[in-house]
């Protein structure tokens, strides 16, 4: 007998698009939740047009954050599109919507109208800014949110510009904080019976990431700063350029300090008093990092890798996204995943983090084209006839993938 998904039976009606949504919807959709997608027909989720690249016209954006979903494309703004979205509402255990604050209020559709007539539903609302405070009006994006909440003061070289992280950490933070959320939520509605609001604000999300570099602001009211690679509490602890790439180095302790230096002939470093400690090798690291660099860079970054790892010493190769995505150690543990598009063909996607061990998460489904699942769902769900969705699909109220 199959395992038991842990949100089996669980119906999630997701109004979201772009990232922070999706990505929290298609993590309940891992663990076994239905997850019906509404879409607007013929246009769907705006990052459908987002590319290049795209695979036989499906954009790999969206591809990305979308498996295992079921696509609707409804018009809800429509009123035959509206009655139907009041049925599935009926029907699901969980709404996750990232409209700008107000959007669905406007139509009725806000936590406060919907909760007393589905007082079990667990309503889920991503904004940039929350629900609450001066800004949550302000219309929430990645790079702005990054910059705001002290992400960007604290990455790039020191001496140059603020950078923006290389993937919408932003967005993915707040939707696995929403994807929290939402669970705890289902389990007090087990003990209660009642369903509540769940209220992600990103800038809460990436100020929530901020924890050591907050503790030093806290402690001393210095503000942190960029330190390019560089720690500022744990040396050495930062790249160095190797023979043939970057090689980073993460001493974490004095007794890997001693093994790094027997390990790679830095014995003036081993000897000196003024390293012996954490906190003096933070506070000489401008003499230190030089040292460490001329040695770094005489040998390859796999020498070095075979030479300090099985020591305990912890370092590694930055390495480009081809070679983490074949990675043995992670393909290993399924973070690689083929699907079969019915569009795109075949398509790696990645895995699920989260190993259960006696409920694990289901195997990935393709990404759904846009309104692949509108028949099925109405047909399922509200008992609409083929008839019906085929006159609904002629007056604009739906889109049908044919």
């Amino acid at each position: 007998m199959a395992a038991m998904l842990p949100l089996e039976g669980l119906t999630v009606l997701d109004l979201t698009r772009v990232l922070s949504g999706p990505y929290c919807t298609m993590m309940l959709a891992d663990m076994g939740a239905r997850v019906i997608k509404i879409e607007r027909p013929g246009r769907g989720d705006d990052t459908r047009a987002w590319g290049p690249p795209f695979l036989a016209g499906e954009s790999t954006y969206f591809l990305s954050v979308n498996r295992t979903k079921e696509s609707v494309a409804l018009d809800f703004k429509h009123p035959g599109g509206r009655a139907l979205l009041d049925q599935l509402i009926a029907r699901a255990d969980v709404l996750v919507e990232n409209f700008h604050p107000g959007t669905l209020e406007a139509m009725g559709l806000g936590y406060a109208a919907l909760s007393p007539r589905y007082p079990r539903l667990v309503y889920c609302l991503i904004t940039g800014f929350g629900l609450t405070g001066p800004g949550r009006d302000r219309p929430g994006y990645d790079a702005v949110v990054q910059a705001e909440g002290g992400l960007m003061s604290l990455t790039g070289p020191g001496d140059g510009d603020p950078y923006r992280l290389g993937v919408a950490i932003a967005d993915m933070a707040a939707g696995m904080f929403a994807a929290q959320g939402i669970a705890l939520a289902l389990l007090v509605r087990e003990r209660t019976g009642q369903g509540q609001l769940v209220d992600i604000g990103m800038l809460d999300s990436v100020a929530a990431l901020l924890t050591y570099q907050a503790g030093i602001y806290f402690a001393t009211g210095q503000v942190p700063h960029r330190m390019g690679n560089r720690h500022p509490s744990i040396a050495p602890y930062d790249t160095f350029a190797a023979e043939d790439g970057t090689l980073v180095l993460a001493v974490g302790n004095d007794q890997q300090w001693i093994r790094f230096c027997q390990l790679t002939g830095l014995t003036s470093c081993e000897a000196d008093p003024a390293y012996a400690t954490n906190a003096g090798r933070v506070d000489r690291y401008e003499i230190l990092r030089p040292q460490i660099a001329r040695v770094i860079r005489t040998r390859s970054r796999q020498e070095w890798i075979d030479r300090l790892v099985p020591a305990g010493v912890p370092c590694a190769a930055v390495r480009g996204i081809d070679e983490v995505m074949a990675d043995p150690q992670l393909l290993a543990r399924g973070m690689v995943q083929p699907v079969e598009h019915p569009s795109a063909g075949s398509l790696r996607q990645l895995g699920v983090p989260i190993k259960l061990s006696a409920t694990p998460a289901r195997a990935a489904v393709a990404p759904p084209r846009l309104g692949e699942h509108t028949a099925q769902v109405l047909t399922e769900l509200l008992g609409v006839t083929p008839d019906e969705v085929t006159r609904l699909e002629r007056d604009g109220v739906v889109g049908v993938q044919h």
